[in-house]
């Protein structure tokens, strides 16, 4: 077993932000007919805002996530 460098940060964002990015995301994977994801569209959105936000390494966010880092690339 892998213990992986889990990242925290501070994401100062309303929940409207992140539910505009949540839907936005699932309308995108309805249209494209992606399968079904590990993770849901809310928490993928939030790994999304916080990798854009602060620039940390995705698989980093993925260890923090219990997700695996080929997940969040």
């Amino acid at each position: 077993m892998s213990t992986g460098v889990v990242c925290r940060c501070r994401l100062t964002l309303s929940t409207r932000t992140l539910t505009h990015v949540a839907d936005l995301l699932r309308r995108h994977l309805k249209a494209i007919r992606s399968r079904r994801r590990a993770l849901p569209p809310g928490k993928i959105a939030l790994i999304v805002l916080a990798v854009l936000r602060h620039n940390p390494r995705p698989a980093d966010m993925a260890g923090g996530n219990n997700s695996s880092g080929t997940t969040v690339p």
